[in-house]
């Protein structure tokens, strides 16, 4: 089974990449490498794949994976996305690529609506004129806003965003649904809650407190550390995501008449993919101070625009479709994380 995953020079794309390849799947991977972040940490998780530096449109073979080909490319790019459907016989698509980040999307408003609305639309397209088994794209937990019930449902109404990034995920879901509607495009989206551990972003918290303790800077702590976050462990996240590829929806023959809130005929669903228990904001970072035995040194701050206090995912629906569950403590998650993040910078001082 070929598989076309975008964005594979990230967090979670280069971890789902290796997943996949261990099991025997065939991978095409996309990625910009833009320069929201290091570009070199970008390069060095695709050096972790056997991929060496590639050029602009260049399609690279793995040195370490016969069954891995990468194009440096930008799924905004609407011919390039046609020419990769049409040349490449794709049976499933996980859409990863996206203009992360709630903070910066207050300053840069543009690169989310170029990168996760219409980057999505060509891929959606793709799909339509080149049909495949299944379409997973990521959502997040930011969707459900000012949502105060908890924990939060996928039936939950999603219509208060408190960001232009909840804004163009949600666009997300809109858009997949319809086109599963109208084209029979099997859709699965996947609210991701707070994923972290080695090979992280450096823009996430984890990545950042490690970082200032280290150096023995100040941390910023906002909302006077009253924030609680679903943090799920990168591992558990790509075994939800291969969980699923088998797992595409059906179109439901039934009167419509009859369905009610969030239902649908169409080949369509959505998922929370989190741990299942929120950590406290406090307790998190006391996890990473034990690691690295230095205490941080905190500015209480409020709460920042565009954040909301607390993210708690409901995730019984992919509990019983696939037998999901979570395996990795927020413990050991934190451990991994800063042995990785040990390690990695260590190499920068031989």
């Amino acid at each position: 089974m070929k598989v076309f995953i975008t964005g594979t020079a990230g967090f979670i794309g280069y971890h789902l990449t290796e997943k996949l390849l261990a099991n025997g799947f065939e991978v095409l991977g996309i990625d910009n490498i833009n320069d929201y972040y290091d570009v070199r940490l970008k390069y060095d998780r695709l050096a972790q794949s056997g991929i060496k530096k590639p050029e602009q449109g260049e399609i690279v073979e793995s040195e370490k994976y016969g069954t891995y080909r990468f194009i440096r490319a930008d799924i905004q790019d609407k011919s390039v996305i046609e020419n990769l459907f049409k040349s490449e016989k794709i049976d499933v698509v996980i859409n990863l690529a996206a203009q992360a980040g709630v903070r910066y999307s207050l300053e840069n408003p543009q690169t989310y609506i170029d990168n996760n609305i219409t980057g999505f639309l060509n891929i959606l397209e793709g799909c339509r004129y080149h049909p495949v088994k299944h379409l997973i794209y990521a959502s997040s937990s930011s969707v459900y806003g000012s949502n105060k019930t908890m924990p939060f449902k996928t039936s939950d109404t999603v219509d208060h965003p408190v960001s232009l990034y909840a804004t163009s995920k949600k666009t997300n879901e809109l858009m997949a649904h319809t086109y599963s509607h109208l084209f029979q495009i099997p859709t699965t989206g996947l609210r991701f809650f707070t994923v972290y551990g080695p090979w992280g972003r450096p823009d996430m918290a984890l990545f950042l407190f490690t970082k200032a303790i280290i150096e023995g800077e100040t941390i910023d702590v906002y909302n006077y550390g009253k924030m609680s976050r679903d943090f799920t462990y990168v591992d558990d996240i790509v075994d939800g995501i291969h969980s699923l590829i088998d797992h595409a929806p059906k179109n439901i023959k039934d009167d419509s008449d009859f369905l009610k809130g969030s239902e649908t005929n169409a080949p369509f669903q959505l998922f929370n993919i989190g741990f299942g228990s929120p950590v406290k904001l406090l307790d998190f970072i006391r996890e990473i101070e034990m690691n690295l035995g230095h205490e941080a040194k905190k500015n209480m701050m409020s709460i920042q625009p565009g954040d909301v206090p607390k993210t708690w995912a409901d995730i019984i629906d992919l509990h019983k479709l696939t037998g999901f569950k979570p395996q990795t403590s927020i413990e050991k998650g934190i451990k991994n994380f800063v042995k990785w993040y040990l390690d990695y910078y260590d190499e920068d001082k031989k």
